[in-house]
């Protein structure tokens, strides 16, 4: 019997994909939310949107919803990134 073992990881990097600069405090900060649109994210993001403000002292939370969970953001979403200062993505399955 052969037992044949995949690696599922991609060798290739992305084109010009650097990670963001983490910030040193949530204080103050925007936050952005995107939803894959399935229903359990809305209930997980509700508590993560309460204890960020409270332990963490976020000023804004902004929700997004996707159209479709398994297609990429909306441009418009994408486009809004750039006015948060860090960004939660999640599956509500």
């Amino acid at each position: 019997m052969i037992l044949r073992v995949l690696d599922p990881t991609n060798e290739r990097k992305a084109a010009g994909g650097e990670p963001a600069p983490r910030p040193a405090s949530l204080k103050g900060k925007t936050i952005g939310f995107i939803s894959n649109g399935k229903e359990g994210t809305a209930g997980f993001f509700a508590h993560l949107d309460r204890m960020l403000r409270d332990e963490f002292g976020v000023a804004d939370v902004v929700f997004r919803r996707k159209a479709n969970y398994s297609a990429p953001a909306a441009a418009a979403i994408v486009d809004e990134i750039k006015n948060w200062q860090a960004v939660v993505t999640g599956v509500g399955d």
